[in-house]
């Protein structure tokens, strides 16, 4: 019987660049991928031991097929336990969408390191986020009723907001799931300062903000600072947590990257821009580019 080869835990452009085998795990075959992974710089990753023997494509798309069908089901439940939440009135309104921004994305995350390393299964991870698209999508549009899942993530408990800062989270991790995947600082970065950083700066912020910024008297100085060491902290964390399963590089240069990272996503969502555009959409967008920039 036919016997698949399994490639290196990479996405599908990727691949294209490379045809090394997984056990030449070193990230030095794609150009997108961030400069010090390419040149080496003599840090060896932590290689899985369990996913070295040829495995079947049938298994492995039934594999994959199985995590994301398990990401996808925690992601609902999740959503459903927020949404019971506001309907019990448990959390004011704010807080309680903040922590849905907070833990839906960071949640999610956790379950990158389960997937093969079959090339096409950072598309996969990112059927689970997709599916927010979609309900962001309906409900937005008012195709859908939801009244208590509208008032769990929206900000004023409008369906049209739907279509702004929730639809921008979810087409966020969505594209940084298939685009740049779990070998990528990028990828966790942008998460990170997303839901990480900006959740908890929106939460201290509202306790603790009573120094505001002389250029945005709508921002404080605590929620400002929260943000990057909530995206920061949140950033090494996972770090950690991908090195354990041999899919990112921990050293200082990743960490000094990920500081200037976060506190460049904290400023430019401190400016009246990010209110104007809104901070879902200028955070992942700062930290895509400055990580380019960093790492």
């Amino acid at each position: 019987m036919w016997k698949w080869k399994p490639i290196s835990f990479t996405p599908l452009y990727t691949s294209l660049h490379s045809s090394s085998s997984f056990s030449r795990l070193p990230l030095t075959s794609s150009p997108l991928q961030p400069r010090f992974a390419r040149a080496g710089r003599g840090v060896r990753l932590r290689r899985r031991p369990l996913l070295m023997a040829a495995i079947s494509p049938e298994s492995t798309l039934v594999h994959d097929l199985g995590v994301s069908a398990l990401a996808s089901g925690v992601a609902l439940g999740l959503l459903r336990f927020f949404e019971e939440l506001s309907k019990r009135g448990v959390f004011e309104q704010k807080l309680n969408r903040k922590l849905v921004h907070i833990s839906v994305g960071l949640v999610f995350l956790l379950f990158w390191p389960f997937f093969s390393p079959w090339r096409y299964a950072p598309f996969f991870a990112a059927f689970a986020p997709g599916i927010n698209i979609i309900r962001m999508l309906l409900l937005g549009s008012g195709l859908w009723k939801n009244d208590a899942m509208v008032k769990s993530i929206s900000r004023f408990g409008d369906y049209r907001e739907l279509l702004k800062g929730p639809l921008y989270y979810a087409c966020t991790i969505t594209l940084a799931t298939s685009l740049l995947w779990r070998t990528s600082p990028i990828a966790i970065a942008l998460i990170c300062n997303l839901c990480a950083g900006d959740g908890v700066a929106d939460i201290v912020g509202r306790r603790f903000g009573n120094r505001k910024l002389p250029y945005n008297p709508s921002k404080s100085y605590a929620g400002t600072i929260s943000m990057v060491l909530g995206g920061f902290i949140a950033s090494i964390g996972y770090m950690h947590y991908f090195h354990l399963f041999g899919h990112m590089q921990e050293n200082w240069n990743t960490i000094l990257g990920f500081f200037l990272t976060s506190l460049a996503a904290a400023i430019v969502e401190s400016l009246p821009i990010s209110s104007d555009l809104d901070d879902n959409l200028t955070v992942p967008l700062t930290s895509f580019v400055v990580g380019n920039l960093v790492f």
